[in-house]
């Protein structure tokens, strides 16, 4: 496998969501460059909801962005439903799929939340292991997010530390998110550019920005819920300085405005990605 990461969706995108099917089958062709989803509330879907699924996922590029495998658990990983998932991703021509850098089961079933994993040196063997098995089974090398957490239970090794270990073992690619960072940076109080610095940037294969709540001053919740923050344009326009104009998705999952509110921070995500083109792209 390559060691630097390449996308095949390309410009600004948005998570598609149910309430946006409608709208954005009205949209006029350029308006958003590629749409991600979360393949779990689609793998079944049929009925009208299927048909307008189909039909964006001929005019659009997709990106699949999973809730479920649990890369960090210690139930055994589900391979019925990674077999499935391929067939899927197969059908509808997705290259980029990736997945949280987190779990959300355990013996019992799911837990229906993303839960932090221990960073220690055994982790990194356990979770390196089964991104290898599901790239195998996908046929397809992935992407891990780095993400938002409020607690570090069973902490030996940095963060940072851990998420470089990872992509390095299982040798897969980063899907940045660069909202996390920031939540993170408040939550556990660490600097947040130089956290994104020191990152395996070469193995960025797309970029997550969204908006938040702010509890406290200490505390940040990741809701995707809000607008997206200075703070937060500040860390992908770092990351685009870097890397150039790397792929970047706006997530929005709850309290959606109009998509005409949500094209307006699409349009901000190009003018960033803009700034930093190469000289001959430029013209």
């Amino acid at each position: 496998m390559p060691t630097t990461a390449v996308a095949a969706v390309r410009g600004a995108g948005l998570g598609l969501r149910r309430a946006l099917l409608g709208p954005i089958a009205e949209l006029a062709p350029g308006a958003i460059d590629f749409l991600e989803i979360a393949p779990e509330n689609w793998l079944q879907l049929g009925g009208k909801f299927g048909r307008q699924f189909r039909a964006l996922s001929e005019r659009y590029p997709l990106a699949a962005h999973g809730l479920s495998l649990s890369l960090g658990g210690t139930a055994a990983l589900d391979e019925p439903f990674v077999l499935a998932l391929k067939r899927f991703l197969d059908e509808h021509r997705i290259a980029d799929y990736s997945e949280h850098l987190s779990y959300c089961s355990d013996a019992r079933g799911q837990l229906y939340d993303l839960m932090p994993i221990p960073h220690t040196e055994e982790a990194v063997a356990h979770v390196a292991a089964r991104i290898r098995r599901v790239q195998d089974l996908l046929e397809r090398r992935i992407a891990i997010e780095n993400v938002s957490t409020y607690a570090a239970p069973g902490q030996r090794i940095s963060e940072l530390a851990f998420i470089n270990a990872v992509v390095e073992e299982a040798d897969c690619d980063l899907l940045l998110d660069v909202n996390n960072i920031h939540v993170n940076s408040i939550n556990h109080g660490y600097d947040a550019a130089a956290f994104l610095d020191g990152l395996p940037l070469a193995r960025v294969r797309y970029i997550h920005i969204a908006g938040h709540h702010a509890e406290t001053a200490a505390l940040c919740i990741d809701t995707h819920g809000a607008d997206v923050i200075e703070p937060v344009w500040a860390l992908l326009a770092q990351a685009c300085a870097k890397l150039g104009p790397v792929p970047t998705l706006l997530e929005r999952d709850f309290n959606l405005p109009p998509l005409a509110t949500l094209l307006g921070e699409v349009d901000r995500i190009r003018a960033v990605q803009a700034r930093h083109l190469p000289v001959t792209a430029r013209g």
